[in-house]
Formats: C-alpha cells, structure tokens, sequence
C-alpha cells in the first residue's frame, strides 16, 4: 500500500471540509428556500452586475455545464435576468432577487462565521486566511486565470 503525501492528505481535507460545508449551508439555507450554490449564485452577480454567463462560470462553485440550468432555474424563480446583446448574455439581480440577498445574507454570513469561530482562534484563521489565499493563487495560475 502506498503511503498518502502530507500535501495529498491536507487537499483531502479541503475537500471534506468543502463538502461538509455545503452540505451545511444547503441544510441551513433550506429555510430560505435557496441552495448554497444558489446563494453563491446570486451573491457574484449582487457583487458584479451586470456580469456576463461565462465570467459568472468562472467565480462560483457551479460547473459551466451547470450554471446555464442554474440560472435558468433562478430567473424562472424571478432572481435574475438575463439580457442578450449579440453573443453576450449579461446577467444582474431582479428586485426580487435583491430582496432574497438581503433576507439572506447575513445569516448566511453569522452562520458561516460561526463555523470558522467555534474552533479557530483568530490567529489560527488569519494563518489560515493566508495560507489558503496562497494556496488558491497557485491554483489559479495553473488555470491561467
């Protein structure tokens, strides 16, 4: 059996860690009536708008193959919409869309923080902050981006 590198054991707890807290974030969000991947949704175009789909792609945790059905879902639902012009669609926040990041938002945020503070001190997580922010900048230049 092959011994697992300590750089292969830290991504595999990334990756838990990752997944458990969006399996969190989905369980706490169901209130809301919105996904986490939904909420990252609409908290990049809150942020961006107008934001085009392809530069949306690229800043959440949604596949390409999947953000065209997630946003599809999304301005059914009446949060976004989305505006042709030529090859481009541009994507920004309906009014009921900026009602749902305001109901949301802050607890989504206290929620997520409580996560981080029940078992981090604030140096460990300024530590952590820069060691991920390190991590995530290689990763990106990998990708080019």
């Amino acid at each position: 059996m092959r011994k697992n590198t300590l750089a292969s054991l830290i991504w595999l707890r990334i990756a838990r860690f990752t997944h458990q807290s969006n399996l969190l974030s989905n369980e706490f969000l169901s209130q809301f009536g919105i996904t986490a991947a939904q909420f990252d949704v609409l908290n990049q175009v809150a942020t961006y708008q107008p934001i085009t789909q392809s530069q949306l792609a690229v800043k959440v945790t949604v596949s390409e193959g999947g953000i065209s059905r997630m946003l599809t879902r999304l301005e059914q639902e009446g949060y976004i919409q989305r505006k042709q012009d030529w090859k481009t669609k541009w994507i920004s926040l309906t009014s009921k869309g900026k009602d749902k990041m305001l109901e949301v938002f802050e607890h989504q945020l206290t929620f997520q923080t409580s996560i981080v503070n029940d078992c981090l001190t604030e140096e460990e997580q300024k530590t952590l902050y820069i060691l991920m922010s390190k991590l995530q900048k290689n990763t990106e230049n990998k990708l080019g981006n």
